[in-house]
């Protein structure tokens, strides 16, 4: 009884905290895990150096997970392109390009440096089937690797493309991360949330002169 209350305690103190603009908002308690838990969304990120469990579900999108192996910080993101091609949209956290840059600012901003960084990388299935000019996991995919190479951030373990939605829970006082593949039919839930997410995308830059071609 005193554990749910602690854990109650805790949770409504990481609600009631200020969020940052695409900082991830949605706590709950896991009772598989028994953690406190956060999950993030498209577009969203989450660091932290406590004893919290960040977990997110992807299917062509990417998951970064970088720690700081001696400051034992370190977050996740989740993005859903690499790039926006649209300077009015390039720092929106659905892009890759934007969303990198502010998790490593944020993990710096906690202590962290770059050279003591290691990366986690999950995600860049194959789940959305019709896609006429674009195979979004492996854009994502090499997106991210190389991003990363640039940075000199190294990739310590990965887990991406292939056909398999993911479910990926990260703890970044330890740096662990567990992914499990999901079984294939479950992959049209998870590609109808990218093919939803990606819509709007494709409003928002057909808007404003650009293109992205989803059937």
């Amino acid at each position: 009884m005193s554990q749910t209350l602690s854990s109650n305690s805790r949770l409504d103190a990481l609600r009631a905290r200020p969020s940052r603009p695409g900082q991830a908002s949605f706590f709950y308690y896991d009772t598989f895990f028994r953690k406190d838990t956060v999950k993030v969304l498209p577009g969203e990120y989450f660091v932290d150096r406590e004893d919290i469990l960040i977990m997110t579900t992807l299917g062509s999108c990417i998951a970064a997970c970088i720690w700081d192996k001696q400051m034992r910080v370190g977050g996740m993101n989740h993005f859903l392109l690499p790039e926006s091609g649209d300077s009015q949209t390039a720092g929106v956290g659905r892009y890759g390009s934007y969303a990198m840059e502010l998790l490593i600012n944020e993990l710096i901003k906690m202590g962290a440096n770059r050279s003591t960084m290691e990366a986690k990388v999950f995600g860049g299935a194959a789940v959305i089937q019709g896609m006429n000019s674009m195979n979004v996991g492996k854009t994502n995919t090499e997106f991210v690797i190389n991003y990363l190479k640039t940075e000199r951030i190294p990739i310590v373990s990965q887990d991406v493309m292939d056909i398999y939605p993911r479910k990926v829970c990260f703890l970044p006082a330890s740096g662990k991360a567990m992914v499990k593949r999901l079984q294939p039919t479950y992959s049209t839930t998870v590609a109808e949330q990218d093919r939803a997410a990606l819509r709007q995308v494709a409003q928002t830059q057909t808007a404003r002169g650009g293109t992205v071609d989803l059937f």
